[in-house]
């Protein structure tokens, strides 16, 4: 099943929320386990320790309280002296209700029944007494004493050990957080690789079909109608390459048709107006008897026009098969110098009757490039003859070559001195049938055909045309084309 594109986007978002929603309870389940421990360490620990160091000081100010009655047998003193046992023993109840440690319970109890065998001591003592005040029996202090002892080291051992579950519980704590930050890090880093690579997958898959798509788009909008593109895609893709298919279908069958009609045209129109010509040639020869002056005139008026006319449609044609990508050229080393010097020669005749001076500046040795030589004539000759259509009487067409052979390229330069181009008729130049509005007093009238074709055919060549010109000093025509070596292949 093809997914289509707005669920293969909802998918995608789906799962990557899915992978950063468990990176964060992860988190989540870290951050309550480190707030649990904290919540030991405040609520338990540390209470038992400030307990427990109260109920130390609760035990030596009974020995206080002791000491004072036994010295003056005052009853106050005694009285402090319940009131501090009475407080000690809330103290380690309270103890043992909060601690819930095997140890501490232990240590605990341990030192309750030392406080016992205190006040039993005491007890005694008070009943044995028949010293006056100030006086005790001679094994009693020293019995007190290290009853007192045991019970103030049990306590200690009791804050000594809160302390270090205390000190045990931080370390834990370092290390839980320490390895809880270095998985969340590697599983945030892993979700973002994961959603990376999920969305990369999603939009390859959206974006790998336009761009083949973009691709026929282009092969047909190069005359290629022909191929059909089939590729899996999500439906509403294709959609669009079969709507697409089926344009490029319509266009080769319209394309087909045209190229019937431009095969009937060169066919209808080319042979009738040869044969007109070659009829014209042999009247104007007497072939069929002698030509009055007036006759002879009209019919070489008849043979130029015949001959323009057969150039105009053979130029129509080749920009008709330009166009539709049907022009086959055949691109080989050719030798640009001579025919640059065939295109001269054509238009000498016209250039002496106008008293034009014509210029061929090239490098001594031949210059060869990769072209198609009869192509490439055209071009010569439709930018002599545009040359010297507007070229003064009395002026000079110059043409010219020079290689760069660091960059690979011959750049021929044809120009006039002519009344030159307005800068804004400069971008229409050529375009088919513009003319512009410069005239040439003397000029025969054109097509406006023949800079466009030159531009077809130089382009095709892999090269670049362009114009500069100047009002009143002339019009430069230049284009490029690459150098290559005799033989090499093209």
């Amino acid at each position: 099943m093809r997914l289509s594109i707005f669920w293969r986007i909802v998918l995608t978002s789906l799962l990557i929320i899915v992978v950063m929603a468990g990176v964060n309870f992860y988190a989540l389940f870290q951050l309550r386990q480190l707030s649990a421990l904290s919540t030991t360490l405040a609520s338990q620990h540390y209470p038992a320790i400030e307990q427990a160091k109260h109920v130390q000081v609760v035990a030596y100010n009974q020995l206080n309280s002791e000491k004072k009655y036994l010295a003056v047998h005052d009853p106050q003193f005694l009285q402090h002296f319940d009131e501090e046992v009475e407080e000690f023993h809330r103290g380690i109840e309270g103890l043992l209700r909060q601690d819930a440690s095997a140890e501490g319970r232990q240590l605990l109890e341990q030192a309750k029944r030392y406080q016992q065998d205190r006040l039993a001591l005491f007890h005694a003592e008070l009943e044995n007494a028949t010293s006056p005040p100030g006086s005790v029996s001679p094994d009693y202090e020293a019995r007190r004493n290290q009853v007192m002892d045991h019970m103030t080291s049990t306590l200690d051992h009791y804050v000594n050990y809160h302390e270090s579950a205390i000190s045990a519980g931080v370390s834990r704590s370092r290390e839980s957080s320490a390895q809880a930050e270095a998985i969340t890090e590697q599983l945030v880093l892993l979700a973002l690789v994961f959603g990376i690579g999920l969305a990369g997958i999603a939009s390859y898959t959206i974006l790998r079909p336009l761009r083949q798509l973009q691709g026929h788009i282009k092969q047909i909008g190069q005359g290629n109608f022909r191929a059909s593109l089939n590729i899996r895609a999500p439906s509403e893709l294709r959609d669009l390459v079969d709507t697409v298919n089926w344009m490029g279908g319509k266009l080769q069958e319209l394309d087909d048709m045209k190229g019937e009609f431009l095969a009937h045209v060169s066919h209808e129109l080319r042979t009738p107006m040869a044969s007109i010509q070659e009829g014209t040639h042999l009247l104007l020869d007497e072939i069929p008897g002698p030509l009055s002056q007036e006759q002879r005139t009209t019919l070489r008026i008849m043979a130029d026009s015949s001959r323009r006319l057969i150039t105009l449609i053979s130029t129509i044609l080749d920009l008709s098969k330009m166009d539709a990508g049907m022009m086959e050229y055949r691109i080989v080393p050719t030798d640009l110098k001579r025919i640059t010097d065939m295109s001269v020669n054509k238009i000498r005749l016209l250039a002496d009757a106008k008293h034009v001076q014509l210029v061929v500046e090239a490098p001594a040795q031949r210059v060869w490039v990769k072209a198609d030589a009869i192509r490439i004539e055209q071009v010569m000759d439709n930018l002599l003859s545009n040359a010297l259509k507007f070229s003064p009487e009395g002026g000079i067409v110059k043409t010219q070559m020079k290689a760069d052979h660091k960059a690979g390229v011959l750049e021929v330069a044809v120009s006039d001195v002519g009344p030159g181009i307005p800068a804004d008729e400069l971008p229409h130049i050529f375009e088919r049938f513009y003319q512009g509005s410069t005239k040439s007093r003397h000029s025969v009238p054109g097509s406006g055909l023949g800079l466009a074709l030159a531009k077809k055919v130089v382009e095709a060549h892999g090269g670049r045309i362009w114009i500069e010109s100047e009002i009143k000093k002339g019009t430069t025509v230049r284009f490029i084309l690459r150098l290559t070596k005799p033989g090499a292949a093209a």
